[in-house]
């Protein structure tokens, strides 16, 4: 077999055991450079893709390729720099500069990086634009502006950016928000004129304005802060010159804070604003197993359990996080053998809302249809063909499609990453059955019945 050819059907294996979500954000764009007896080296658009490749999927790839070669190849990953042997510039500096940062509090969360954050449909642009200005500080996207509803993940994205970065150089950084940073500008302002004003008046200007990044999170509360939002201008304008990263986080867009200066306003749209959609079903269920990981739970907790979390927490990581220590809890007072549905349904109930999985989500659909005809739900999501599985997908697409409100976009994300017209083509095959099939709709009444 030729390399290449190989190399497209590894990637389709891997496609085949992996969310699509994941193919997208980690696979897809993966070069086949060159195969020899024992080296398989792959060029990665990234690198964080060797990171993620390397720590969490290496176990696959190590697998995949040995079932359709039968030799174990050692795998190389390399940036397109790598490759042209272009000296990578941050181990450049991390290895000039060992001691990065003394006693400097950057206020960075170190548990929140890139290799735990999820990547979905809903964050892709935010997360790769955010590697990139991780990667190259200051020279392109600045300042980045991330905005979405509370809870979407903004936060971590802007401390992995922060980590990364004082780990690959000897970068000055700062994390802050913007009630801290109006907090500490009020107590300046309460200082009487003299020596100790003006002391404190330097020290506040050399915290935020001698620094090679400021993460500010939380822009929106400056709206009813004038005289702040004044001091923040100036702070930004010399950033700004100094060709210094500014990284800033808001609720709502750059046009949508209306309270805030139109100088600064416009500022904000000088680099890259990028948005932050609320999970969809698929990676809110990534980022329950994710979050479960390195607990207690992690191999009592069945696929269930977690499309119910994932169903009861329709927008908000906090909210699935609060789940998940509600379950933790639960499970520490009870220590099942395993966590099944009821269990959790039980646990979590006074935190969420419990009719969610009872009412016609795709989720509680999938499994309905699923137990009617005695196969899995994974089995619905996965590309096999067979009629004993094609038939009941047609049939739960189907039913989706008139039993819940959700858009075409949304089942076939939820049915293995299906296109919209797939969906289509079902629910029309279905309907069209329906008209002379008595035994069909007799069999849709019994499942309806269920739902």
């Amino acid at each position: 077999m030729k390399t290449q050819e190989l190399f497209k059907q590894f990637l389709s294996e891997i496609a085949s055991e992996v969310s699509p979500g994941t193919y997208t954000a980690w696979f897809n764009d993966l070069e086949l450079v060159n195969i020899d007896d024992k080296e398989i080296t792959i060029k990665v658009p990234l690198p964080v893709h060797k990171q993620i490749l390397k720590n969490t999927y290496l176990d696959l790839i190590d697998s995949t390729m040995f079932s359709l070669t039968g030799i174990n190849y050692e795998f190389k990953f390399y940036t397109e720099d790598e490759l042209n042997d272009i000296t990578n510039l941050e181990i450049t500096k991390e290895e000039e500069n060992p001691n990065q940062v003394i006693n400097w509090n950057t206020n960075l969360k170190p548990n929140l990086n890139f290799d735990n954050y999820v990547v979905g449909e809903s964050n892709r642009l935010a997360f790769i634009s955010a590697m990139n200005v991780a990667q190259s500080p200051g020279t392109i996207r600045n300042p980045l502006f991330i905005y979405g509803k509370s809870g979407t993940g903004k936060t971590h994205l802007m401390n992995a950016i922060g980590n990364y970065i004082t780990e690959h150089s000897s970068k000055k950084v700062l994390y802050t928000t913007s009630s801290d940073f109006r907090d500490e500008y009020v107590d300046l302002s309460k200082i009487e004129k003299g020596k100790d004003a003006i002391e404190y008046a330097n020290n506040f200007k050399n915290k935020y304005r001698n620094v090679d990044v400021l993460i500010i999170d939380d822009i929106q509360f400056l709206v009813d802060s004038p005289m702040t939002q004044q001091e923040f201008f100036h702070t930004f304008e010399a950033l700004h010159q100094a060709n210094k990263q500014i990284i800033i986080s808001s609720d709502r867009s750059p046009d949508d804070l209306k309270k805030i200066e139109e100088r600064l306003r416009s500022r904000f749209k000088w680099g890259l604003p990028v948005d932050i959609h609320p999970p969809d079903f698929e990676l809110r269920c990534e980022i329950i197993k994710q979050k479960i990981q390195n607990t207690s739970i992690k191999d009592k907790v069945n696929k269930d359990v977690i499309e119910y979390i994932a169903n009861a927490c329709p927008s908000d990581v906090r909210h699935i996080e609060g789940t998940i220590n509600r379950l933790l809890v639960f499970t520490a007072l009870y220590t099942p053998e395993y966590i099944n549905l009821d269990f959790a349904i039980e646990a979590i109930k006074d935190y969420v809302d419990t009719n969610i999985y009872q009412e016609n989500t795709i989720s509680h659909i999938q499994k309905v249809v699923a137990d009617f005809f005695k196969i899995t739900v994974e089995d619905l999501k996965s590309k096999r063909r067979s009629n004993n599985i094609a038939r009941p997908r047609h049939i739960a697409m189907y039913l989706c499609r008139i039993e819940t409100e959700e858009n075409l976009a949304r089942i076939g994300l939820e049915f293995g990453g299906r296109d919209h017209s797939t969906v289509v083509a079902s629910c029309e095959k279905i309907k069209e059955e329906l008209q002379n099939n008595t035994t069909l709709d007799n069999m849709l009444k019994e499942i309806k019945s269920k739902l």
